[in-house]
Parts: C-alpha cells; sequence; structure tokens
C-alpha cells in the first residue's frame, strides 16, 4: 500500500497484546508511517491501563492518525473516546470483542471483565469516522450484536464473512482487506 505523508497509523491491539503472526503485527511492519500501543507490563486485563497506554501513545504523535485495533483494542478505542478529546482522522475497528457477553474458554470471565472496569461498553456515537469490519462466525462477537455496536458508535459497517475472529487462529496472519478499509479513511 503506498500511502503519502498522511496520516500516522496507529495499532490497537487486543488484550494478547503483540502476536507475530497476527495482520497487525505484519501490516505495521509493512507501513512506514504506522506504530503500536506497546505491551502492558503491569495491569494488563485494566481498562483503565490500557485506556492510558493509548493516550500515552497518542500524545507523542503530531498531525492526523488513524486508529487501527483489533478485538478488546475495539473496545480500547471506545472507552478511549469517551474519556479524550483530541481529534482522530479515522478508525478501523476489526472484530470487536462483545464482552457484555461470555468469552470462549481461555478468555477473561465475566467477573474478571466486570472488576476490571470495561462495562458498560460504550454505545454513543464515536466523535470520528469509523468502519466497523464484522465477522459473521466470530466466537467473540456475533454479527447481530457487533451490528448493533456499530450502529450505536455511527461506524459504517463491512461484512467481512464468514472469518472467525479475524487472528492467526482464524488463519489470518496478512489480512489484505485491512489496508483496503484503512485507505478508505484516507
Amino acid at each position: 500500500m503506498t500511502m503519502t505523508s498522511s496520516p500516522t497509523i496507529l495499532f490497537v491491539p487486543g488484550l494478547r497484546d503483540h502476536v507475530e503472526e497476527h495482520w497487525q503485527t505484519i501490516l505495521e511492519k509493512k507501513l512506514s508511517n504506522a506504530l503500536s500501543v506497546p505491551p502492558l507490563e503491569h495491569d494488563k486485563l485494566s481498562r483503565d491501563a490500557r485506556v492510558e497506554a493509548l493516550e500515552h501513545e497518542l500524545s507523542k504523535i503530531e498531525g492526523p492518525v488513524i486508529l487501527v485495533a483489533h478485538s478488546a483494542g475495539v473496545m480500547i478505542t471506545v472507552h478511549w473516546a469517551q474519556k479524550y478529546k483530541r481529534p482522530i482522522h479515522g478508525a478501523v475497528l476489526a472484530a470487536p470483542a462483545d464482552l457484555e457477553s461470555p468469552m470462549p474458554a481461555g478468555y477473561p470471565t465475566p467477573d474478571a471483565i466486570r472488576e476490571n472496569g470495561w462495562l458498560p461498553l460504550p454505545r454513543t456515537p464515536l466523535p470520528f469516522r469509523s468502519i466497523v469490519a464484522a465477522s459473521t462466525n466470530d466466537p467473540l462477537g456475533s454479527f447481530e450484536r457487533v451490528s448493533q455496536l456499530a450502529a450505536d458508535w455511527g461506524s459504517e459497517l463491512v461484512n467481512v464473512g464468514a472469518v472467525g475472529h479475524i487472528n492467526p487462529a482464524a488463519g489470518f496472519g496478512e489480512w489484505a482487506q485491512a489496508e483496503e478499509l484503512i485507505r478508505k479513511l484516507y
């Protein structure tokens, strides 16, 4: 993807942070104008710590920013937007994790999600243009629930098909559609 002098792309990973085979990690390495919110050393499940980590990275960037969030990174982004007012050029919100619904085994329990400040999920319109990329068979968020979140946030909804959680476990390393969605926000 060729990008002119334009927005910085800031990747917001989910709770598993950086995974080498993940499309976000691959795309960050590919783009010259890309950065990522670094992994947390402490309070890894804390919503507040995650939101503050995003704000810290944003505070170092001058000029326009496009956020590219995945899974719980989407929830970090929407919680951040409730607290901070920095202008954002746009956001790609891929495979939002529906933290209001029970997660599969191996993910945080409903009690852990509640105790760490993730609920309630923000439902107000985002103050910037956004695209929600939703899978029809995502185990971490049904298409119907994610569609409602997209509507609540005022986001454009893009049905990306039956592609699971758009992560390495679902067969994604590289995800070319992410580049297309970013380009739509320019």
